[in-house]
């Protein structure tokens, strides 16, 4: 072959080759770059559909009207990096809206419903509490945020994302909001019987008769057994006391004030110690780390509340400490409006329930559903135990009226024969 042919050959060659390496660059690159913008669109579409708590990762007490010396403890705490809910903004508001499902009202609603905010029933931690009628004649109560309350806005959020999907008998119905002209308020069923630390405190209310106060016990049960057990996810209620179970025009009780309410999720972080001295887990306290057997502590504080009328703030776990130590030990601080009226083994029997509700370890406290349980068993045999009183009673009065008749019997034949 000549030189010039070899030549001609080499460069076809080379061509060939560098056009072959060029194209193989070419879908190599084009292949990395659509790679990465698959990775790219897939982690998009995973960030965009991850779930979205309705409610805030800390909060605080909220609006209860509590007892007038009570002393609520509260620990500020920062919240997460760009958390949706670290700052209360328009945006927030609108999630709100948007999340809860419950209606919202103007505020020129609010302020003709409270006749200008004249009927004022309470005080409370979350702000002023006013009694108000709708439009279609239905009686509320409206909790107005104060204008000074910071950490309320937390807990106004909290309150409206939880109860906006909460709903059970023996939980306070929250059925509006306002988010208006600066002013936030809630407006909740309207219990017209007030807290239960009003009637155990208050003189002028009439004194709970024992099957009042097991029927509330019960009561409150249920709402608890409903957060902790219905409730998805699950809820921790985190600041049950007396103040915070409010009671209907038929005596029954419902648990309200959610503001420092937290779903069951560990994730690892601390919150700030949160809610009212005497009330909280002496546990919580060690490690910071609130349970549902811290809420059973609280519970077990209310119980002996009804079986004493002794606040939590004036030395109750001392009185009780020392009623331990005997057996009836209860009777000795039984509540004064109690004695004859209520059977002792009834009010131990309750103590009972109310003691393994404080034990020392917190796994080995009952659950709410077993405390649940015990109660409605004394409940029931109490009803029993009059049923059978009631009966005896009826057979005796049945035979005296059949001894009445016989002797009215034993009359007309003597009447008879003395006439004939």
């Amino acid at each position: 072959m000549h030189k010039a042919d070899l030549v001609i050959i080499g460069v076809c060659v080379g061509v060939a080759v560098g056009i072959f390496l060029a194209s193989l660059a070419f879908f190599g690159i084009r292949w990395y770059k659509r790679r990465a913008h698959l990775r790219k669109c897939a982690i998009d579409h995973g960030a965009s559909t991850l779930p979205i708590r309705e409610n805030g990762v800390d909060t605080s007490n909220i609006l209860s009207e509590s007892f007038p010396n009570s002393v609520t403890v509260k620990v500020v705490t920062y919240p997460a990096k760009n958390s949706p809910r670290s700052k209360w903004n328009k945006n927030s508001k609108e999630d709100i809206v948007s999340a809860s499902g419950l209606p919202r009202y103007s505020y020129k609603d609010i302020q003709k419903a409270t006749r200008n905010f004249t009927t004022i029933l309470g005080q409370g931690s979350f702000g002023p509490v006013y009694k108000a009628i709708m439009p279609a004649g239905e009686v509320v109560a409206v909790k107005a945020l104060a204008s000074d309350s910071k950490q309320g806005e937390i807990e106004f959020q909290t309150e409206v994302s939880l109860l906006g999907r909460l709903h059970h008998r023996n939980l306070v119905n929250l059925v509006g909001y306002c988010v208006d002209k600066g002013q936030r308020m809630l407006i909740y069923e309207y219990m017209s019987n007030g807290s239960l630390a009003t009637f155990l405190y208050n003189e002028e209310k009439h004194a709970l008769n024992w099957q009042e106060r097991l029927q509330i016990a019960l009561d409150i049960s249920h709402g608890i057994e409903y957060l902790h057990d219905g409730a998805v996810p699950p809820v921790i209620h985190r600041d049950l006391k007396s103040a915070n179970i409010l009671l209907d025009h038929l005596m029954r009780a419902k648990v309200a004030d959610f503001g420092l309410s937290k779903e069951e999720v560990y994730d690892g972080r601390n919150s700030g110690l949160k809610g009212t001295y005497g009330y909280i887990d002496p546990v919580y306290i060690s490690t910071n780390k609130f349970t549902m057997k811290s809420d059973i502590y609280s519970f077990g504080i209310i119980l002996f509340e009804l079986i004493t009328a002794i606040h939590p703030q004036q030395n109750l776990i001392e009185y009780v400490n020392l009623a331990a130590m005997s057996s009836d030990g209860i009777d000795e601080i039984l509540d004064k409006e109690l004695v004859g009226e209520c059977d002792p083994e009834d009010a131990r029997s309750l103590a009972r329930i109310a003691h393994r509700c404080l034990h020392k370890t917190p796994r080995k406290r009952p659950s709410i559903g077993e405390v649940s349980q015990a109660i409605a068993k004394l409940k029931q045999r109490r009803l029993v135990r009059e049923d059978s009183t009631m009966s005896f009673a009826a057979e005796e009065f049945s035979g005296v009226v059949g001894c009445i008749e016989l002797q009215q019997n034993q009359l007309k034949k003597m009447t008879s024969i003395a006439e004939s």
